[in-house]
């Protein structure tokens, strides 16, 4: 029971961070499931990928789009590009060691963190 409490309560958080920020919650989601509940790089990713395609796909951007804050011509073409990256970036991700999946994902996050902090 505390499990299924714990993971609840992950997932609210992620949830709030991921509707306030308007990310996929990835960024929360997989350094928590990695460094708070000790899992694989691989299962953290591919785990956190399947809880997040319905609830942020749908409630959190229903709530955007209300707001008038959402290009459904954009968004379907960058959901056509997804669609066929991610399944290519799938299979290129289960091909690498979780150490170096990790570094990886670190790297980017570090990258995106910095620019966002220093870049117009």
């Amino acid at each position: 029971m505390i499990e299924i409490i714990q993971f609840v309560a992950l997932g609210l958080v992620v949830g709030v961070m991921s509707g306030i920020l308007g990310v996929g919650g990835a960024i929360f989601l997989i350094p928590a499931l990695i460094y708070l509940l000790g899992w694989d790089q691989h299962l953290a990713q591919g785990t956190s990928l399947a809880t997040l395609v319905p609830p942020i796909g749908i409630l959190a951007a229903w709530q955007y789009y209300q707001a008038g804050h959402v290009n459904i011509k954009v968004a379907a073409l960058l959901c056509l590009g997804f669609f066929v990256g991610g399944y290519f970036g799938g299979l290129f991700a289960n091909q690498l060691p979780a150490e170096a999946l990790r570094k990886i994902f670190g790297v980017a996050l570090l990258f995106i963190a910095i620019h966002m902090i220093v870049g117009k």
